[in-house]
């Protein structure tokens, strides 16, 4: 269940027509469009909506899919849902904290990454926060 909730309003006030077209509407972004789909920065991808942290980079990898791709999340980050939507069957992916819809996880795709998943993620539901030592032990300091 999500932590932070807040009115339609509350969410428009905050967010760009196009974040909560995504975040909060279950939109998509255009491929190859958003800024971290090439972006190789080390630190902490946390959710734009409410900036709880949720991929550590040193977990993002290139899939040439046109949206930044994750093979694992950071625990506990994220909700999942089965998505059936247009003809596809697919596993959503939401931010734990606060609901905002992220992307998909794709599965048995043959990517060499330690979990065999690929979360394809919206960059535009993404806020970077760079870091110098990226310590996933830090991360629940703050």
């Amino acid at each position: 269940m999500p932590k932070i909730q807040k009115s339609e309003q509350e969410w428009r006030a905050i967010l760009d027509p196009e974040q909560f077209a995504v975040l909060r509407q279950k939109g998509t972004e255009r491929p190859y469009v958003g800024k971290y789909t090439n972006f190789k920065g080390k630190g902490i991808y946390n959710c734009a909506g409410c900036n709880a942290p949720l991929y550590e980079s040193s977990t993002k990898f290139d899939s040439h899919c046109g949206w930044p791709a994750f093979y694992q999340a950071l625990p506990g980050a994220l909700i999942t849902e089965e998505d059936n939507s247009h003809g596809m069957k697919r596993i959503e992916i939401m931010c734990a904290s606060c609901g905002g819809h992220l992307g998909h996880i794709f599965k048995g795709e043959g990517y060499n990454t330690p979990t065999d998943e690929r979360h394809c993620v919206n960059s535009i539901s993404l806020k970077f926060d760079p870091k110098d030592d990226v310590n996933s032990d830090a991360i629940y300091t703050k």
